[in-house]
């Protein structure tokens, strides 16, 4: 087969979580780009809206699904929208998640379940309703999960990074892909992650705004994460390209995590 056949995903339905802004929507735009049909999932209406317009624009057939993903009671229904809808999915990505900035000693227990509910807990259990309906009875289909360079470090040292939910539940999401990647590998499911570094979002705005220089000084390519430096690693880890390859974990960073 050709090299751009194996990397085409025509034909394909893909779910992606926390698809309507940030790197969700650019991993959508991605994997849409490269043929998918796209179904897209998060909490707030007028941004789903907003993404779905913006997707269309680029001759990208994509739905929106409203969901509260901490309410795993919820997960079903997701899953049956988007079958309903599409007929399948033979591509998951895990993107959705949240964070909270406080030190150790008085990080709220509030704050820790909330974190560890949505980066761990909607994820197991949107992956094991996807799988144990989907991807099992067919013996296919491609996960990736969006993890990130602090489950593979702490933060540096001098930086105001209060993260200690954030960086754990990040770790556990690449033990996640390791570990079940052994198990479902019999089932000709590959399971993989991405660890993006830097990227200006929403999520890490505030942060970047009082250290971008910092940052870009700690990056041997000199630069933060941009609007297309997870297209290509997405795509091709849910492509038939990476059929061989799974339990992987890739940086994204600019090499941060190598220096």
């Amino acid at each position: 087969m050709a090299l751009k056949d194996l990397l085409s995903l025509a034909g394909q339905v893909a779910l992606v979580t926390g698809g309507s802004r940030g790197l969700g929507l650019q991993i959508a735009e991605g994997l849409g780009e490269m043929g998918a049909r796209v179904a897209i999932t998060a909490r707030h209406a007028d941004e789903l809206e907003r993404a779905v317009a913006h997707l269309g624009k680029l001759g990208i057939q994509a739905i929106a699904v409203q969901t509260d993903l901490s309410a795993t009671n919820a997960i079903p229904a997701l899953v049956d929208r988007v079958v309903d809808r599409f007929g399948t999915i033979d591509i998951l990505v895990n993107n959705a998640g949240v964070t909270w900035g406080a030190p150790a000693e008085d990080y709220p227990a509030t704050a820790w379940h909330k974190v560890m509910g949505m980066n761990i807990d909607a994820v197991f259990f949107l992956t094991q309703e996807v799988g144990r309906r989907l991807f099992i009875p067919r013996q296919a289909g491609k996960i990736l999960n969006i993890g990130s360079i602090a489950g593979l470090a702490g933060n540096p040292p001098g930086q105001a990074m209060y993260t200690i939910a954030y960086n754990t539940s990040k770790g556990a999401l690449l033990n996640f892909t390791r570990t079940l990647a052994a198990e479902w590998g019999r089932y000709n499911i590959n399971v993989n992650a991405l660890c993006p570094g830097f990227f200006p979002t929403r999520m890490a705005r505030d942060f970047v705004d009082r250290t971008g220089e910092q940052i870009r000084a700690a990056t041997p390519l000199g630069r933060l994460g941009g609007d297309e430096d997870l297209k290509g690693a997405a795509a091709f880890l849910v492509s038939s390209a990476a059929r061989h390859i799974t339990g992987q974990c890739l940086a994204i960073d600019g090499g941060v995590s190598t220096a």
